[in-house]
Formats: C-alpha cells, sequence, structure tokens
C-alpha cells in the first residue's frame, strides 16, 4: 500500500488564487476533460474521481482550487489549492482528484515544461546546478505569489491570438524563471542540464517508452545511457522510486488499463498488445497494482470517473 509523503495537504490562500480559479473557471467552461488552451491545460471537475494511471511528462500542474493525488510507486503525493506539482522525467503516475463538489468544483492548470527554456535561463542567470536533490523526479510545493500573478497574466492572454503571440513566450518563459528560482529550483534546472542524473534517467526513460512491449536486459540499457549497471539502477531508483524493470510493468500495466477502459472484455488482447506472453501473469500482476482483476477493474471504471491525466 502507498504510503504519504512526509508533507501535509495543506491549502495555502495566496494573492491572486481568485483571479486564478475564475481564469480557470472561464477556460474550461464545463469541458469534462482537461482542456487544451494554447499550449497549457485547463480542468474542471465537479466530483472526486477514481485512480487512474498514465504517463506524466515534465509539467507543473497549478491548483487553484479543490486537492489531487498523485501516486508514483509506494509514494503519495497531495496537493491543494495553492500548491503546484512539478514533474521532471516521464513518469507513471496514478492520479485522482480528491476534493471536488458542485459548488466548489476543482479547478487547475498545467503547462509543459520547456527544456530548453530551462537550460537558457539556467546560463543565462549563472544558476548553480548542484547534485540533484534526494527523493523521486516530482515534489509539491506552495506556489509564491509571483508564480501565481504569471500564470494568471498567461491565462488573461488566451482568447487574443496576436496578445499570446507576442506576449505568451515572454510569460512562459517567467514562469520557467519562478520555477528555477523556487523551492524546487534545484530540482526543475536538472532537467536542462546535460550528464545530470535527471538528463540521464530521462534518456533510459526514453528508451524504455520506445521498448515497453519488448523484453529489456538491463545490461543493454545501461549501455544505451553510458552508465555501468549498478550505477543506472541507483540513479533510477532515485528518480523514479523504482527499477527499470519496474518501471517497465507499471508503464505496460498503465497503458493495458487504458485499452481495457475502451473494451473491458479484451483481457487477452490488452495483455497481449503490451509486451504479456502469459495471461495469467498479465492477470495477477494487473490485480497485484490496481487491486482488481483486470475485466472488473475495466467495467468499473467505465461505469465510474477516472482523474484527468
Amino acid at each position: 500500500m502507498a504510503e504519504p509523503a512526509p508533507r501535509q495537504l495543506r491549502p495555502a490562500p495566496a494573492p491572486g488564487l481568485a483571479e486564478l480559479r475564475r481564469n480557470i473557471a472561464r477556460l474550461a467552461d464545463g469541458y469534462p476533460r482537461p482542456r487544451p488552451v494554447d499550449g497549457m491545460q485547463v480542468f474542471s471537475g465537479t466530483r472526486t474521481t477514481a485512480p487512474i494511471g498514465g504517463v506524466a511528462e515534465p509539467v507543473v500542474a497549478l491548483v487553484a482550487q479543490g486537492a489531487k493525488r498523485a501516486v508514483l510507486g509506494d509514494r503519495v503525493f497531495d496537493y491543494a489549492a495553492g500548491q503546484f506539482l512539478v514533474v521532471t522525467v516521464d513518469l507513471p503516475l496514478t492520479s485522482s482528484i480528491t476534493a471536488a463538489s458542485a459548488a466548489e468544483p476543482f479547478l487547475a492548470m498545467t503547462m509543459p515544461l520547456d527544456l530548453a527554456t530551462i537550460a537558457d535561463l539556467t546560463i543565462e542567470a549563472d544558476l548553480p546546478v548542484q547534485a540533484a536533490p534526494p527523493g523521486p523526479a516530482l515534489a509539491v510545493s506552495d506556489a509564491s505569489p509571483d508564480l501565481i500573478d504569471a500564470v494568471v497574466r498567461l491565462l488573461r492572454l488566451t482568447g487574443a491570438p496576436d496578445d499570446h503571440r507576442i506576449l505568451g513566450p515572454a510569460v512562459k518563459r517567467e514562469i520557467h524563471w519562478r520555477l528555477l528560482t523556487g523551492p524546487q529550483g534545484d530540482l526543475v534546472r536538472q532537467v536542462g542540464t546535460a550528464g545530470s542524473r535527471i538528463a540521464v534517467v530521462a534518456r533510459a526513460v526514453a528508451w524504455i517508452k520506445a521498448h515497453y512491449d519488448e523484453p529489456i536486459r538491463v545490461d543493454d540499457l545501461a549501455a544505451e545511457v553510458g552508465l555501468s549497471v549498478s550505477a543506472l539502477n541507483r540513479h533510477f531508483r532515485a528518480a523514479t522510486s523504482m527499477s527499470p524493470l519496474q518501471y517497465q510493468k507499471q508503464l505496460r500495466l498503465q497503458r493495458a488499463r487504458l485499452r481495457l477502459i475502451v473494451n473491458p472484455a479484451d483481457v487477452a488482447g490488452a495483455g497481449h498488445a503490451v509486451g504479456y506472453t502469459s495471461a495469467s501473469q498479465f492477470s495477477r500482476e494487473y490485480r497485484r497494482l490496481f487491486g482488481a482483476p483486470p475485466g472488473r477493474d475495466a467495467a468499473h471504471l467505465q461505469n465510474g470517473s477516472g482523474a484527468p491525466g
């Protein structure tokens, strides 16, 4: 069973949060899924959701109202209004909305991290790049008033194509700057630093994603990223809270789960599509991760409500 990370879930009122809520609600406009808006996503949900898995790419997610939970392996990350989650490597996360209602819907926005922008700002400002902080390649922190203000200004530009085209890149650059100089700056700087632990793990993750449905030898993966097997295992576990083979297994099972939501009757086909040659092994490992056999779990998710990615 997943154990909560040593951080208290604490709504953090901050200047600008009310305007952030209004802008997200305006842009989401009752859309039932995350809504793409000018390279970002906004979301409004009126109910809590069942946990559902997906692969989160490097991103910052800022909550304006309600609360959400992300689970990585046995680590739990709760974040609420006025807090942000930053992910610096593609990670198989299980996410759910944990606080939402019709009166106070869950409101959040996400924006991809731009590796080139992070590298440029790190070099331009001569920011110190230290060893990656202990722990996985994601973290939760309170959002500063400056970060919230920058996000609000970016959301204001939506709907005005010329304004967004001219002013948007500068505001997105400012958001990256606030992240780089904020409480998770050391972690974010790793993204744009060639040879850092996070950068090396990112290369390993990309290789696993390209070959997730094939047998993987850790020796081959280590050679691919230029590390010894022991160094790869050490860095990979530090960043993702799992070994490379455990990462591949989670990726396989989460992708199988998404297939089963569409067709819950095709359990054997879903397992085969993600690389399992044994139906019994697939069902056993699926149940171990998600708490129910594949067909029953998928049918439940079809009738229930999954968390947005």
